[in-house]
């Protein structure tokens, strides 16, 4: 016998020797309790457990004493030690907390009135009318302890009375609750107030204890009362972090959980989400963030998956960079770090929710304004998995090809993401350079990327040349306002680039000052040009046209064009040729070649 069992046995033996102290009369029956044993009286029994009376009468009658055993009473010893006590009229506090024992140990064991009046089943069941089921912590507390009662719990309807009367008591006590449905149109403003301020009721942290089908069973009974459904998002969440403490979501490595733990939690997290207020704004980004990969890490059913993405894809506009950085929870060396299939999943959600019109607001600048972030969060993104080295060129690209083109007011975010992707990645091929650096536009690079990007030699050739000829247009077109030209995009504020750039400050300022004084050297141009025309128009109206071959001004009037205009080309031309803002050697020691016609507006 173990140690364990001769400590229950031997303080068994001592309270129930304490009980009969008083009537020395030895005991004729012997009660064993799992791996306890009670030395008891068959007649205080039998007159009040009709259980106990029909195993008595079904025992051998030649023996004085008799052994009984009863392996699934519920409660187990501690439940039949108070049952034994009201069976001998020894007095006992009867609580909150063993209250539903009580009240299923009597059950089982028979104490009905048909064996004694006033027994403990009407006793019981006075008490949980009267005192336990009318505070709500206390029905909360019942329900918790009937968990370890089952199916006799449920025979009693001890456990849907528990749930009943939390029910009506959270909604006497929410605000959320209103009977009536009146205001059922007004739900979407209600909501985005209380998301702004979500409001957690003083009883949300009592149900938490409760295992997780009681606890749906609770929400339930609580919406078909009235209790609003996005009032459960303060409770559903935390409910979670309770009961899903514990994953390690964050990082990759050897999942540390048993299988049976796991599947409990992964139980847990589908009812949380089959529970999820379908409102948007009813829970946070970052909860779904959460959620979404404790349902990737505990591996649940797809549907509940999709349905976490499609909640993050309506609601992409409030997430930040955490949020989608979610690990691939891939095991092995040769996968990515970041989960960009699921990211990829939530854009495309958002998008389809843009396009059908579904999103809760429908006013056009609100809609820009939520695209433009959404753009900036996927460009932060995308230079965020950039650095792996393990993310393939096709995802890279395809996942920038879903950002929409009017959210990237600026490409120096989306730059900023192709120039990290060809560091990590030094031995793409020339080819596979040219489509990376296909996905920015450089027309819509601000100056301070185009400074950077002029002199980044991981770019291939025919992307620089691109973002010289950009800028010399439209450096052209500032400095002679031209208006057939077209006009660069308005300066916005650039994203975070390398810190490479702070060093071109100066030499934007020096561009600056060689573009007001062009303008100057062209007014004064123009000036002489005029004053050049006026002279050459006196020469021309004095002088006859000679007939001798040898006459040099025939053959400066029939041959060439007239001087001054050549001579004022020649010298804009001269002008722009030094406007190089960027102070790029050139290809050769004699200068920069001028490109053919057919290449100058290339983008391959």
């Amino acid at each position: 016998m173990s140690a364990k069992k001769k400590d229950l046995l031997s303080s068994a033996m001592k309270r129930t020797s304490e009980w009969i102290s008083s009537q020395e009369v030895s005991s004729d029956v012997t009660v064993h309790v799992g791996e306890a044993s009670f030395s008891l009286h068959k007649f205080p029994l039998m007159s009040k457990c009709g259980f106990i009376k029909k195993l008595v009468s079904e025992s051998s009658k030649d023996s004085d004493s008799t052994v009984i055993k009863i392996p699934d009473i519920p409660g187990g010893s501690e439940a039949f030690e108070l049952a034994a006590k009201f069976c001998y009229g020894i007095n006992f506090d009867m609580s909150t907390e063993n209250i539903a024992m009580l009240r299923c140990a009597a059950e089982y064991l028979e104490m009905t009135e048909e064996h004694s009046v006033e027994n403990l089943v009407v006793r019981a069941e006075a008490y949980l009318n009267e005192v336990a089921l009318k505070s709500l912590s206390s029905s909360i507390t019942v329900l918790h302890k009937s968990e370890k009662l089952l199916p006799v719990a449920e025979r009693v309807k001890l456990v849907s009375r528990c749930i009943d009367a939390i029910a009506y008591m959270t909604c006497q006590e929410s605000h959320f609750c209103s009977p009536s449905s009146s205001n059922s149109g007004n739900n979407e403003v209600v909501v985005q107030q209380q998301s702004k301020q979500p409001v957690v009721d003083w009883w949300a942290e009592d149900l938490t204890v409760l295992r997780i089908d009681s606890f749906q069973r609770v929400l339930i009974a609580m919406m078909a009362r009235g209790f609003k459904q996005y009032g459960l998002g303060p409770v559903l969440m935390l409910y979670a972090q309770k009961s899903l403490r514990g994953l390690e979501i964050f990082g990759k490595g050897m999942k540390k959980i048993e299988p049976k733990q796991e599947h409990e939690k992964r139980v847990i997290l589908e009812t949380i989400v089959s529970l999820l207020p379908r409102e948007k704004n009813a829970m946070s980004v970052s909860f779904l963030s959460m959620l979404l990969r404790a349902a990737i890490f505990l591996e649940t059913t797809v549907a509940c998956r999709l349905d976490l993405e499609n909640r993050m894809g309506l609601q992409l506009g409030q997430a930040v960079l955490d949020d989608l950085l979610i690990p691939s929870y891939s095991f092995t060396g040769d996968h990515s770090m970041f989960d960009t299939d699921t990211v990829q999943r939530i854009l495309m959600n958002y998008l389809e929710f843009e396009v059908e019109g579904v999103r809760l607001s429908n006013n056009g600048v609100d809609l820009a304004g939520d695209m433009e972030r959404v753009g900036k969060l996927l460009e932060n993104y995308m230079a965020e998995i950039a650095s792996d080295r393990n993310v393939s060129l096709q995802k890279f690209i395809g996942l920038a090809e879903l950002i929409p083109e009017q959210s990237r007011v600026t490409e120096d975010g989306m730059y900023r993401a192709v120039d990290i992707y060809l560091k990590a990645h030094p031995n793409m091929s020339d080819v596979e350079r040219k489509k990376v650096c296909s996905l920015m536009d450089c027309q819509k690079l601000s100056r301070e990327a185009c400074a950077h990007a002029a002199q980044n030699d991981r770019l291939p050739v025919q992307t620089i040349v691109q973002v010289l000829y950009y800028e010399q247009q439209r450096l052209r077109g500032e400095v002679t306002n031209d208006s057939d030209s077209p006009a660069p995009p308005p300066p916005q504020p650039a994203a975070v680039l390398p810190p490479k750039l702070s060093s071109y400050t100066d030499e934007l300022s020096k561009l600056k000052r060689e573009n007001q004084d062009l303008k100057l050297e062209l007014l004064k141009m123009k000036m002489k040009l005029k004053e050049f025309e006026k002279e050459s128009e006196k020469k021309t109206s004095s002088s006859t046209i000679s007939t001798n071959p040898s006459s040099p001004i025939s053959t400066a009037s029939t041959g060439k064009p007239p001087l001054p205009r050549k001579s004022f080309i020649n010298s804009v031309s001269k002008k722009l040729g030094k406007l190089n803002p960027f102070s790029i050697t050139p290809y050769n020691g004699r200068g920069r070649t001028k490109p053919p016609k057919d290449r100058r507006h290339s983008i391959s």
